[in-house]
């Protein structure tokens, strides 16, 4: 399962410095507008503390974390929408992924270029969400016409296909986001389906400076960044670009050390891995043994045939059923033999619902 998370924001905010971080890409991160103009896109394993256990007591060969794939893309300005900046080209860029992190400036610098001319987090996320609004409003006004001249067949599906376009359109019409709509199941297919920019997760990732990285509540713009992302159905975290720069060049247990001594729990990748999986409803179960130790990222609700699918179609054409044992007590019995000796290993069958963390082994019959 691919998951894409677009890196959004206006120009000089931070994005491509954050990108540089998670993915120790190197592109170019300047102080000017557009440095970003084809979008860069790196592939970034999601941390995850557990696989290590596991590996050490598998004696594992191999670890395989989850991946997310972050896309940087352009600055993007008012009039995006009528093709102002670099336009409508990187309007298609953010269509084309699973979920949005939008970057937020919220620390002064006088040295950093701001295309306002202030830090004012609000206005800078209403700018970029009216061009994401616009471009979605032209699509679902043309796709409404399309849709009135179906309905003369008076079908079922045609109809509700029409009034849940008209809700979308009322709903842009009031200048607000997509994702704010109350969908029910048949909504949320066409949903996915229409691909609007302003449908997609959104994530906003406040951007603050070193000395506040710490407390960055204490920030006022960091408080009404958080008020917005809670008010429209959004995600929010708080970074410090710079700092993510830093950190990324250090090894594991440095980074560690680093971010005990700043008074910091998680990486800006941490959070940001786990608000995307969180705002898709992803998870992830575990499978491990001598070859290797692996996550794999599947939907929540998803059952163990769907979940054993993951690794090969045949594994869910021919399920049989799954031992599964959850995570901390396989750690603390120590692997699968005296897990199951202590008959500790549940046997589930086709019904059952994965939860995350659950450590799995999959019989099958093909």
């Amino acid at each position: 399962m691919t998951l894409s998370v677009g890196i959004v924001g206006l120009p000089n905010v931070g994005k491509s410095t954050l990108f540089n971080a998670i993915t120790n890409s190197g592109v170019d991160a300047q102080n000017y507008p557009f440095c970003t103009i084809e979008p860069n896109s790196g592939i970034v394993p999601v941390p995850d503390y557990r696989l290590g256990k596991l590996a050490e007591i598998s004696g594992t060969e191999k670890i395989i974390n989850a991946t997310i794939e972050f896309v940087d893309i352009a600055g993007l300005v008012k009039g995006a929408a009528q093709g102002e900046g670099l336009g409508n080209k990187f309007l298609a860029n953010i269509r084309e992924t699973s979920a949005i992190a939008h970057v937020v400036r919220c620390f002064d610098d006088d040295n950093i270029i701001h295309v306002h001319g202030g830090v004012d987090p609000i206005r800078d996320i209403e700018t970029i969400e009216l061009e994401l609004i616009l471009a979605d409003l032209e699509v679902a006004q043309k796709a409404l016409e399309n849709q009135q001249k179906r309905i003369r067949t008076n079908q079922k599906e045609e109809v509700k296909k029409y009034d849940f376009l008209r809700k979308v359109v009322d709903e842009l019409g009031r200048n607000n986001p997509v994702r704010t709509l109350h969908c029910d199941g048949d909504d949320e297919v066409l949903l996915r389906q229409y691909q609007f920019l302003t449908g997609k997760p959104i994530v906003y990732v406040g951007n603050v400076d070193e000395s506040s990285i710490a407390d960055p509540d204490a920030l006022p713009s960091v408080q009404k960044l958080k008020a917005h992302a809670a008010a429209t159905n959004a995600g929010c975290i708080i970074i410090c670009a710079k700092l993510e720069s830093e950190l990324a060049e250090l090894d594991a247990d440095e980074k560690d050390q680093f971010l005990a001594e700043l008074g910091i729990k998680e990486s800006g990748l941490d959070l940001l891995s786990r608000a995307s999986f969180s705002l898709l409803g992803l998870q992830t179960y575990l499978t491990t043994g001598v070859k290797e130790t692996r996550a794999w990222t599947i939907r929540v609700g998803d059952t163990a045939p769907k979940a054993a699918g993951v690794i090969h179609t045949d594994f869910e054409k021919g399920f049989i059923r799954a031992n599964i044992i959850g995570y901390a007590e396989f750690v603390e019995f120590g692997g699968w033999k005296a897990a199951k000796e202590k008959g500790l290993v549940r046997q589930e069958g086709k019904e059952y619902i994965m939860q995350d963390g659950d450590v799995v082994e999959f019989l099958f019959n093909v």
